[in-house]
């Protein structure tokens, strides 16, 4: 018999969301995201599979309604635009389908967060 788990997932991803936030996707490593989340490495792992599968949570979570007004969403959303899509087609797939969804100023959006990160 499995163990319940001993944590709240939702806050998890929120924790996690600041580490990936903060260092992009391939910068955060797993050991960043124990720390943060207090999880050890197993029950990360058991509860997420991977570290990328972490992270698709975590931008699932942050591209919930409302996702275009929030700098932290855009920031999750442009990290995985630049570090997973290329190479990750869940990712491009998701990429693609919020960014279809957004109408025509998202392009417009992502660009003047870019500049704002490079201030």
């Amino acid at each position: 018999m499995a163990r319940p788990r001993n944590f709240d997932e939702e806050e998890v991803v929120t924790l996690a969301a600041e580490v990936f936030g903060r260092l992009g996707f391939n910068a955060a490593s797993i050991d960043d995201l124990l720390v943060a989340t207090g999880l050890q490495r197993g029950s990360l792992y058991k509860a997420f599979g991977s570290k990328r599968n972490l992270f698709e949570k975590v931008l699932v979570a942050a591209l919930a309604p409302g996702w275009t007004e929030r700098k932290e969403s855009l920031d999750l959303l442009i990290i995985a635009l630049k570090e997973l899509a290329p190479a990750d087609r869940p990712i491009t797939k998701l990429c693609r389908a919020v960014v279809g969804e957004s109408g025509g100023n998202i392009a417009l959006v992502l660009g003047n967060r870019l500049l704002e990160q490079l201030k």
